[in-house]
């Protein structure tokens, strides 16, 4: 069989490799960390979960508008329009199962080949992938270090054009857990008026912040008109193998979206969208409690990493990763994550599973107990001593 030479520019989620791999040693009786993989370890809510089995049992089991039920499109619409301080009219959402449709969706739709992106590095390796399978340009543009992963702002505006088609942010942002500062989004906002872009927002962990108030680009005058935003429900309410997300857009580019839904998945479940309306509507206390753990978690993480000989980590402003500087270490991170996997039965990720850039670096997911995390600690202090002895 003769694959489409497209094929060859589609990339891959390491995550889920190694997650594999980790798997595949627990299979033979080893005790594995799971620190690779962005899922929160809590249950989803139980008004959630009985939400969905009510729709269940009332026979939404049908299809759905491709965009979404009425019902879900209004409380995402309401939602976003109050926390991002913009008004959102139904007809501006999509709903997808998972949010990577819209990350793919919207690439699909807006770029053409030869078409540059700006897309941030370190960073969610889809973004990349996408970008080279619809035959866009990808540019990199770096986050760094020395500035708590934040990109700097001259070297930005420098690296957009006329040919920039497509800004992609992501903040709180995988793999570093930075936040971009008001500031931040002032500068994009300037350089896409200036050049007339479009930017797409992967706000996914927006609710995983630990200090100060959310900055949106949506909340920025004008920016709504040429803003795509991602959002959806696996990380803020534990529901990832629901799969359920969403895009907020222009209504012009809403019909093309929703078109491209119905050319590949028709619809995302039923129930599970009455789930969503309930976990949109419903309380929101378990949202507050999880993201109060997450953060004893972080403090725990960035402590005992820092204490580990060769490591140096930053305290991350939201999500949950952390994503320690090993170059003390004298090990490169592919190299080192493996390691840690085989000989320490700890599993994370490379740096340079989210671009180059990331040599140097590992990605640790605090997405799971104190207890697990302390024992992580242990066995990384112990393998690191080792190879320095």
């Amino acid at each position: 069989m003769r694959l489409a030479e497209r094929m060859n520019r589609l990339g891959t989620e390491t995550a889920f490799e190694v997650l594999v791999k980790a798997r595949a040693l627990e299979a033979q009786g080893r005790d594995i960390v799971h620190l690779q993989i962005g899922e929160p370890d809590f249950p989803t809510p139980e008004n959630i979960v009985q939400a969905g089995v009510r729709a269940l049992r009332e026979g939404k089991t049908k299809y759905t508008p491709s965009a979404g039920i009425p019902e879900l499109r209004e409380a995402i619409a309401k939602t976003v329009s109050a926390t991002r301080g913009v008004n959102v009219t139904p007809n501006m959402v999509v709903v997808t199962p998972g949010a990577k449709p819209i990350m793919f969706f919207t690439i699909l739709a807006l770029v053409e080949p030869g078409d540059e992106v700006l897309y941030p590095v370190p960073g969610f390796p889809i973004y990349e992938s996408m970008i080279n399978y619809c035959g866009g340009t990808a540019v990199p543009y770096l986050l760094r270090e020395e500035n708590n992963f934040r990109f700097d702002p001259a070297e930005f505006r420098r690296q957009v054009n006329h040919k920039t088609k497509l800004i992609i942010l992501n903040s709180p942002h995988n793999p570093t857990g930075g936040v971009l500062e008001a500031s931040d989004l002032q500068v994009v906002a300037e350089v896409a008026q200036k050049f007339d872009v479009t930017v797409f927002t992967d706000e996914i962990y927006w609710r995983v912040l630990y200090g100060g108030k959310f900055a949106s680009l949506l909340s920025i005058p004008g920016m709504a008109e040429r803003t795509v935003m991602l959002d959806g429900f696996s990380k803020t309410y534990a529901m990832t193998g629901w799969r359920l997300g969403w895009g907020v857009m222009p209504p012009a580019l809403e019909p093309h979206i929703a078109r491209l839904q119905t050319n590949s998945n028709s619809c995302v479940a039923g129930f599970v969208q009455y789930a969503g309306v309930e976990a949109l509507t419903g309380p929101q206390d378990s949202v507050d409690k999880m993201v109060a753990a997450f953060k004893e978690r972080r403090d725990t993480i960035v402590d005992g990493l820092n204490a580990i000989p060769g490591f140096t980590c930053q305290t991350p402003g939201g999500a949950f990763y952390v994503f320690p500087n090993t170059r003390g270490t004298g090990w490169g991170s592919k190299k080192l994550a493996d390691y840690l996997l085989d000989d320490a039965g700890v599993a994370c990720l490379s740096g340079t599973a989210f671009g180059a850039q990331g040599e140097g670096y590992l990605r640790f997911s605090y997405a799971n107990s104190l207890e697990n995390i302390k024992k992580a600690l242990v066995r990384v202090r112990a393998a690191v001593e080792k190879i320095q002895d």
